[in-house]
């Protein structure tokens, strides 16, 4: 943690964050990557007891009115316990509770967020479907216009919570002819009911213990005043849940990687072979050195993000920052963890150590809430977008024109 960026008060929270990390017992860690604990109820209700649900929202909902930098110290300890951890922890309170404080009404923020963050009631966001992940608006579930209410009828995977969450933030297809795809779906709050139905739970490489689950959807009954936002304008509320989905998921990457680096230290600091430390060999120290490089440039970027944030800078700047983040820093922590292993050798393989578990749920990073190769997507239409619009703006050094030959006839052709 780069504490000299930090004020007093979010090195408050965040040691707030780190009793709450020492509190949680061994055997709940470990029931979860046995699937014994299905869903962590119990630590949410502490988390939720201790007031760290939702620290960036109004006092008045629940929250404690901090700003992101501080939210992402609050994730980055979470996810020190385990990368499940902090995605129940911030599927609930960062993501649903943030559609519906951005985009709902104050009556969905009284029955939904205030118990919610009490730790009352648990939330998951239902957004992929078994034909599609990363394709947003392909998605085929229907929510049918019945006047005071809509008919929901399809299905949801990955989804986290699926076993165990009492409401979610579904999306659906309200608008089948719409004239463009952002205006063909909803966002719908559904209380678990008649209807619901988890179907299975998915047996996960990693990341065990959150109810990841597929949902079915069969002639559920959601009153209109359910609509998170417009009727036809989950659009609007997908974009800026891109922020806690993207950039919340990075940042907590961080906390996974981090106890495999330290471990994986303390080790080759006391492992000996060929009658010495094997921490004096360059092949060891140096992927060590390599780990914790990565590990502080990631941190340095997600903060950066944060801050970028907290400063509301332009909305398409922020696109292109967060998506960097999430690519980065999960493909930087992922390597991390690796080196780890790699340097501990067999026995890291092996459960005697936790390192083996934290390689299985890190590799998830990269995937969920916006794979990679979308996270590189949005940066290149994104930094284009930039450049072009400002380049004849731009109040910097024309730099092309730095070259000996710059003026030469008929050397640069584009066409």
């Amino acid at each position: 943690m780069f504490d000299y960026l930090l004020t007093e008060e979010q090195i408050k929270i965040r040691d707030e964050a780190r009793d709450l990390v020492k509190w949680v017992p061994r055997q709940m860690i470990l029931d979860m990557d046995k699937d014994a604990i299905t869903f962590p109820k119990e630590f949410l209700r502490e988390a939720a007891r201790r007031n760290l649900l939702g620290c960036r929202y109004p006092k008045e909902w629940g929250g404690r009115e901090m700003d992101w930098v501080t939210t992402c110290t609050i994730l980055e300890e979470i996810g020190t316990l385990g990368y499940e951890f902090a995605c129940v922890f911030g599927v609930g309170a960062e993501l649903v509770c943030d559609a519906i404080i951005r985009h709902g009404t104050d009556e969905q923020k009284e029955k939904y967020v205030k118990p919610l963050l009490r730790g009352d009631i648990f939330a998951a966001e239902c957004l992929t479907e078994p034909r599609g992940g990363s394709d947003f608006f392909g998605a085929t579930t229907i929510a049918e216009d019945k006047g005071d209410y809509f008919l929901v009828n399809g299905q949801k995977r990955f989804i986290v919570g699926g076993e165990g969450a009492d409401f979610f933030l579904l999306y659906a297809r309200t608008d089948p002819n719409a004239a463009t795809p952002q205006k063909a779906l909803s966002a719908l709050i559904v209380d678990r009911g008649p209807g619901v139905e988890t179907k299975y739970q998915y047996g996960l490489m990693g990341c065990r213990g959150g109810g990841t689950a597929r949902l079915v959807f069969r002639d559920v009954r959601v009153p209109k005043e359910n609509v998170v936002g417009k009727i036809h304008g989950a659009y609007d509320v997908f974009n800026t849940m891109m922020i806690p989905e993207r950039l919340g998921t990075a940042v907590m990457t961080i906390g996974a990687a981090r106890p495999a680096v330290e471990i994986a230290t303390s080790y080759t600091s006391r492992r000996k072979a060929f009658g010495q430390v094997i921490a004096q060999f360059e092949g060891v120290s140096f992927q060590i050195a390599e780990a914790v490089m990565l590990l502080d440039a990631a941190r340095a970027m997600g903060y950066a993000t944060a801050r970028a944030v907290d400063a509301g800078i332009d909305m398409h700047r922020i696109r292109r920052m967060v998506s960097e983040s999430k690519k980065f820093i999960t493909e930087s922590c992922q390597k991390a963890v690796h080196n780890a292993m790699q340097v501990v050798g067999g026995i890291g393989y092996t459960t005697v150590f936790p390192i083996e578990r934290i390689f299985r749920d890190v590799r998830l990073a990269s995937i969920w809430t916006g794979t990679s190769e979308v996270m590189s997507m949005i940066v290149a239409h994104e930094w284009y977008r930039e450049f072009l619009m400002e380049k004849k703006d731009r109040l910097t050094r024309d730099f092309e024109a730095d070259a000996e030959e710059a003026d030469a006839a008929d050397e640069k052709i584009y066409e």
